[in-house]
């Protein structure tokens, strides 16, 4: 077989993970099927992705398996966990051949725990435990919180996913907790060089919100202006991105990170997320194409995957666009587009997203259970 569109991605040092999982996928050999011929690399799931997960039949089985005893927070992380933890089988061969770069499976705390960092540590290490797995992420979202959550966690030795990052400054606040946290258990003598972290800044999302915001000035305005404003439609994501990216670069550099990167450790990679297209005037796959580049993941959801993989372009987007990014940014400023404003709203926005995806999956399961006959199926 010629090799698939995301080869070339793979080459200009992007991953491509997907961001989907459910028990069909796991069973059938697709999932297989994509990590042979597609280059995939990892997973990642969400409460959200869950949730639709379990809306079908493919669970019934394993429902009446796990009996009628189990709350249905229980049930859920009963269900979730061997998701993940077949996931991880699945991808292992990847972990092996990367050397522990690949081949990671997400899992993310319960999301009602955004601000509680004792909390998500408990969780955390639970999950951890539970699904026993090397190559299994732990997400914690980026939070205040969160990040304190991370610094403990990566000093146990913990691999960590940061989500629901959208401000540049909240990405500066996970990125010095991966390096603390790697200070902190170096400091004790014990091994850095198998942790893993990834940190995932939402794309999609924020043009959604700054387009909304660039459409209400446009109303009010004349020609020439209303032109400047249409030209920065679509350019405010791909822009923060560039910066995060920017910061990544920075941060992991200098004699600070070289004494961790002596002992083995590994930078804590930027991962793409919110990477389909909202708008359908932009180009489907513009959020794969505009962020590639070395060190890098991209979770995507299966339509964008496939649309990459039909009629993706790939080479390095993302090296020596810095300042091209903060001039797009301090343009938006002027026409009074606050990405502070913006990326606030949208971490709100997406915390309060995942609760309600986590409570009307508690709900659903609690229906699925009360309507079937426990003690058979798998």
């Amino acid at each position: 077989m010629s090799p698939s569109r995301l080869h070339a991605l793979a080459a200009t040092g992007t991953s491509t993970w997907l961001d989907y999982i459910d028990r069909g996928l796991l069973d059938s050999g697709a999932l297989a099927a994509k990590i042979a011929d597609d280059a995939l690399a990892g997973m990642t799931s969400n409460p959200s992705i869950f949730e639709k997960a379990l809306e079908g039949s493919a669970y019934d089985g394993a429902i009446r398996a796990a009996g009628g005893d189990l709350t249905p927070r229980a049930l859920f992380e009963h269900l979730a966990t061997r998701d993940v933890r077949d996931a991880c089988d699945q991808f292992m061969g990847v972990y092996t051949a990367t050397k522990g770069v690949d081949g990671y499976v997400s899992i993310e705390v319960s999301p009602d725990l955004a601000n509680d960092a004792a909390g998500t540590v408990e969780e955390a290490r639970r999950l951890w435990a539970t699904i026993d797995r090397a190559n299994v992420m732990i997400k914690v979202p980026g939070t205040v919180a969160g990040a304190q959550a991370v610094r403990t966690l990566i000093a146990e030795g913990i691999n960590v996913n940061v989500t629901l990052l959208f401000a540049v400054e909240a990405h500066a606040r996970v990125i010095e907790a991966y390096i603390a946290g790697l200070e902190d258990r170096a400091a004790k003598g014990l091994p850095i060089a198998q942790i893993a972290s990834v940190a995932s800044f939402f794309v999609s999302r924020v043009d959604s919100e700054v387009d909304k915001r660039l459409d209400a000035r446009m109303v009010a305005s004349q020609d020439g202006a209303r032109e400047r404003l249409a030209g920065l439609k679509g350019a405010a994501a791909i822009a923060n991105a560039r910066l995060a990216y920017a910061l990544f670069l920075e941060k992991f550099a200098g004699p600070r990170w070289a004494a961790l990167a002596a002992k083995g450790a590994r930078v804590q990679r930027p991962l793409w997320a919110s990477t389909s297209t909202k708008n359908p005037a932009y180009r489907d796959v513009m959020y794969v194409e505009q962020l590639a580049g070395p060190n890098t993941v991209n979770t995507m959801p299966p339509a964008t995957l496939e649309a990459f993989k039909d009629h993706g372009e790939s080479k390095d987007t993302l090296t020596g666009t810095a300042q091209s990014a903060r001039a797009t940014i301090d343009a938006l400023a002027r026409e009074g587009v606050s990405m502070d404003e913006v990326t606030e709203k949208l971490l709100v926005e997406g915390l309060a997203a995942f609760v309600k995806s986590f409570e009307t999956l508690l709900a659903g399961l609690a229906r699925k259970v009360a309507a079937t006959p426990v003690g058979a199926g798998r």
